[in-house]
């Protein structure tokens, strides 16, 4: 999924320390009704997520229901608690 036209652009930084961890958080993107576009990177350790219609805290739950650390993010430029 490439398309980073969406009115939304959520970026999160994750703990990942292997393919399967990254591989997991893009199960769940994937799965995720709603999304215009997802990329994850196991190198960076982050997750950009494009979307109009999915909010921020729905997202970051589907990411924690994996098991991975959150350890910071931002919704359309704006720190965000996590």
């Amino acid at each position: 999924m490439a398309s980073t036209e969406a009115a939304h652009h959520y970026h999160f930084d994750i703990t990942m320390t292997c393919g399967g961890c990254s591989g997991a958080v893009e199960r769940v993107l994937k799965k995720t009704d709603g999304l215009s576009s997802y990329a994850v990177s196991l190198e960076a350790q982050t997750a950009d997520v494009y979307t109009d219609s999915v909010p921020f805290d729905a997202v970051l739950e589907k990411i924690k229901k994996t098991g991975k650390t959150v350890r910071g993010a931002e919704a359309d430029g704006k720190g965000m608690g996590v």
